[in-house]
This record gives C-alpha cells, structure tokens and sequence, in this order.
C-alpha cells in the first residue's frame, strides 16, 4: 500500500514473493482465506459479548473479563484486516502517512490492552485457586470494573508517545512497507532521518509492557501450581488445572510470538518470517481466542444452547402468530406475509 500525504512521499505496501505471489489467482485465494479468518473471528467473539451479557449465569468476574478480550479482540483485528483484504484486491495499494500511523497507534494500543486483560485474567484465576474463600472480595464487582477501566486506559495512553514520535521523522524512496500493516520496524526502514532514539523508546515501552505482563502473569500462575501441587485430591487438582488450560494456551501463543517480534535482540530476520509471525497475533490469535475459550467450557455451551433455543422459539411463535392472525382474516396463512 502506497503512503501518501504531504510532504512525505508515497508508501505502498508490497508482500514478499517468498510469501505471497503477485499472481492474482492466489491473491484472490488468500483474499478468501483471510476473510473466512476475519468474519470466523468476528461471529466467535461477538457471540462471546452477546452471550455474556444476556446469561446472567456469566455475569462471574472470569467472564466478564472474557467479554472485555473479545470486544478487545473485535477491535484489534478491524484495526488491520479490512486494508489487508483490500490490498489482496488491488494491485496497488495506497496508504496516507497520518492513517499509517493511527493505524499503527490502535494497533499497538490494542495489543497492549489485551496484554493488560490476559495479565488480570491470572490474576482472576490466582484469586479463585489460592485464596477462594477471599475471592468475592478480592474481585467484587466494583473491583473488577476498575480493573477493566485501568487495562483500556493504560493500554490506550502506553503507545501515545512512541506515536508521537513516528510523527516527527522524514520518509524516503523507495516507499513500500513490506507488511501487511505499518509496524514500526517497517517505517522506519523508510525514514531519512537518524531513527535511532526512537527506535530506543519504542523498544523500551514494548520491552516493559511485554515482559512487565508477562512476569505478572507467570508470578499469578506459580502461586496457582504450587497451590494446585498441594491439593490432596486428584479430581480437585483437575479440576483446578481445567480452568486455567484455556488461559494459559492463549498466554502462550500470544506473549511468545510478540516476544519474538518486538523483545528479541537486534537480529534481522526474513521478511517472510516476521509476516508468519504477525499472522499468528494479529489474525489467528483473535480467532483462537473463542474456540479455546468455548470449546472446553460448559458454562458457555449451555448459554449458547439456550440462546439458541429462545431464538428458534421466537421464530417458532412468530409463525404460530402469523398463521393465526391469517385464520381470524380469512386467508391461507402462506399469503399472509
């Protein structure tokens, strides 16, 4: 996608032959592919908000955070995928320079914001294992709201800065972004400007805020195996291991593929490589999220089940009504429409 906006020069987006050819048979292939990913994602975790919020059996601090990752989850791929998808359909596509960095603002500040839920998401589970009998107080509702609060206003003000600065730096040719969207190391590959400071702080705020989660995350789940290992009894230890699997494989995809791309060392890595892994937290992860998440929970099966179940009655009543009506008119049910 070409960038434009003066002064700066036009930037495109350009994919590397090693990942996804020019040719528009396969362009159009991965256009489906991608689509099927993005609306899969969009109706799992649409569903995941609608079925929390209507079940008032889910209205647990657990599931309400869940709620809050899938909306964040909506967002983060929206922020992306739409573009992508339109430069699958045209040969070239064009991005102005301020929309290239709002892009790249929500994008980070998502990501950062579904760090800070899954971060409170263990802390949830810590407070459920290791000390259950504190846990209504511990997550109250009120707890759990300004805790929702602090994870997207913190998510939301990390990335600012870092954002500001992309802001202040000159672009060059050759224009193209060779991603799918504009992740920083891309532009400043096209900047004629010493990007050496920024890059510093940018560095430093995804080093904190990544590993700062992570640390947080796996300090929750040490106490939490600790606690498990001492249980006497081994259905309790299931037990306890089964509410915490679906987290900690959301956890372990998501924390590792963005410490290989943003808290790794100064290695350069194939472009094809860097676009695999972006894949994974950008598009697959928010699609994962759903299924991993109902898949394996009863508690959101059986809400599903009856929310399927009252919507069919409605229709069902519906038709009942309309045939009804039509008999007291006089005329067949079937013109009544």
């Amino acid at each position: 996608v070409k960038l434009y906006s003066t002064p700066y020069p036009p930037l495109s987006k350009k994919s590397s032959p090693t990942l996804f050819s020019n040719s528009p048979l396969l362009q159009l292939l991965f256009f489906s592919l991608f689509l099927l990913v993005y609306l899969l994602s969009l109706v799992g975790n649409g569903l995941i908000v609608l079925i929390v919020a209507l079940d008032g059996r889910l209205h647990t601090p657990m599931y309400f955070f869940i709620c809050n990752l899938s909306l964040v989850e909506l967002w983060y791929t929206t922020v992306t995928v739409p573009k992508m998808l339109a430069n699958f359909l045209s040969s070239q596509g064009v991005i102005s320079v301020p929309s290239c960095i709002t892009q790249y603002y929500f994008f980070f500040s998502l990501a950062a914001t579904e760090l800070f839920f899954l971060t409170t998401m263990a802390y949830d589970r810590y407070a459920a294992i290791c000390r259950p009998l504190h846990y209504p107080l511990l997550l109250s509702p009120q707890t759990c709201g300004t805790l929702a609060g602090v994870c997207w206003c913190v998510g939301f003000l990390c990335p600012m800065f870092p954002s500001f600065l992309l802001t202040q730096i000159s672009f060059c040719t050759p224009n193209q972004i060779n991603h799918f969207f504009c992740d920083a190391d891309q532009i400043f590959r096209l900047s004629c400007t010493d990007t050496y400071a920024i890059q510093a702080v940018g560095y430093g705020f995804s080093t904190v805020i990544i590993l700062g989660a992570l640390v947080f995350t796996m300090a929750s789940y040490a106490h939490i195996l600790a606690t498990i290992l001492a249980m006497a009894s081994a259905a309790a230890r299931r037990k306890a291991f089964s509410t915490c699997t679906a987290h900690l494989s959301v956890v372990t995809i998501y924390f590792g593929t963005l410490i290989f791309m943003y808290v790794r060392p100064a290695v350069r890595y194939e472009s094809s490589i860097n676009k695999i892994v972006a894949i994974f937290y950008s598009v697959i992860t928010p699609l994962l999220n759903p299924l991993i998440y109902t898949l394996r929970n009863k508690d959101v099966k059986e809400a599903l089940k009856v929310l399927v179940y009252h919507s069919s009655r409605k229709q069902s009543d519906g038709a009942t009504g309309k045939a009804e009506k039509a008999k007291l008119v006089g005329y067949p049910a079937e013109n009544n429409s």
